[in-house]
């Protein structure tokens, strides 16, 4: 007979289904509260009801899941300190697009070596983010295969649609179906009314193809999200976090009656992928909200134990630095802490400077 499917398949194996698994790998009342606390902040942030500003930081990917968890814990007691300014969520990254081909994340390679263990790998990530919930730590991460959220997405308070997948589809009608707030960055290229577009989609109506618990294929109909925004990361024609991109992002925003609250990425092409320059797209972004542009209401950073990044040898992965990113090249844990505790200085000196006196 003529063959017609999976000419090009190696292989094909089954998955636990979504249910299976968050039953093995349960998820606890006490982080359950704290996600649900934790989208409920998130989301009074973006609609402009609580005057913190949310900070997205942690490593680019999680490659290494002990030191990943070592800068949880230093990140946990910074948010703690900082909290009356700064709702802190760390980056818990497990999936990461690829423009042409490289390292996808712990997901799909979790052993570094190309083996694509994908089993394993959705088990290391729900291990490592109820670890990170029982820390009492909130965490973020940009959704990029539409089935990952059945796994994981009962553990995460924030979501964002990357540059790459923004125009999708298929991810703005996942996003309608989300739970929590999803941020929309800008095109690769730069163009904002994408990610304009990804918000009012996301936040219709929307059906379409997708799994249950069971793993069945099934029509998915969804309410729509009313929590997405856009996310400003700079593109190929250069930055956009200074006040002109961001006055004609939030205009564009008010034209197509959505929120015209939004985040900014200081890394990406916001620092043209140098993580020495993230700190000038931060006090950039910090200074226009301390002085008065409310509609910014939160920032991104990659941020590591240790600076830059290094190159992934998947015939030696033993041989990695400690602490130092395989993807983007993230700021060390010292300029982490100036940064988000001079974000906390001049956020509570200019709310201290409006208060009638």
């Amino acid at each position: 007979m003529t063959q017609l499917h999976n000419v090009n398949v190696q292989s094909i194996q089954p998955l636990v289904s979504p249910r299976e698994f968050l039953e093995q790998y349960p998820i606890t009342p006490q982080i359950a509260q704290l996600v649900m606390d934790g989208r409920e902040q998130v989301a009074r942030i973006i609609r402009g009801e609580d005057e913190r500003m949310l900070m997205v930081t942690g490593p680019c990917s999680i490659h290494d899941l002990e030191a990943g968890y070592a800068y949880a814990k230093r990140l946990k007691e910074l948010a703690t300190d900082l909290q009356d300014q700064l709702l802190v969520v760390m980056r818990v990254y497990f999936e990461k697009p690829r423009t042409t081909v490289g390292w996808k994340g712990m997901i799909y390679d979790p052993h570094l070596n190309g083996s694509f263990d994908i089993q394993s790998g959705l088990r290391m990530a729900r291990e490592f983010l109820l670890q990170v919930g029982e820390l009492g730590l909130l965490t973020a991460i940009e959704f990029v295969d539409p089935i990952t959220p059945q796994y994981l997405a009962d553990l995460y308070s924030w979501a964002a649609v990357g540059a790459r997948t923004a125009e999708s589809q298929t991810h703005r009608q996942m996003s309608s179906g989300l739970s929590m707030p999803v941020g929309f960055k800008n095109g690769t290229g730069g163009s904002i009314q994408l990610a304009v577009d990804g918000v009012v989609a996301a936040q219709a109506v929307q059906g379409f193809l997708g799994v249950d618990a069971e793993g069945k294929a099934s029509v998915v109909v969804t309410k729509g999200n009313p929590n997405c925004h856009i996310v400003l990361r700079g593109g190929s024609r250069g930055t956009n976090f200074d006040a002109e991109s961001v006055a004609d992002a939030i205009e564009r925003l008010e034209k197509s009656r959505v929120c015209p609250r939004l985040i900014v990425d200081c890394s990406h092409a916001n620092c043209g992928k140098d993580h020495t320059k993230q700190r000038i797209a931060f006090n950039d972004v910090l200074e226009q909200r301390v002085s008065g542009n409310t509609n910014i209401v939160g920032v991104m950073l990659e941020s590591h134990l240790f600076e830059g990044n290094q190159p992934l040898d998947e015939k030696n992965p033993g041989s990695l630095k400690y602490g130092v990113s395989i993807t983007d090249p993230c700021v060390g844990w010292e300029e982490t802490v100036e940064l988000l505790t001079a974000a906390h200085s001049a956020l509570g000196a200019a709310r201290k400077a409006a208060a009638p006196a």
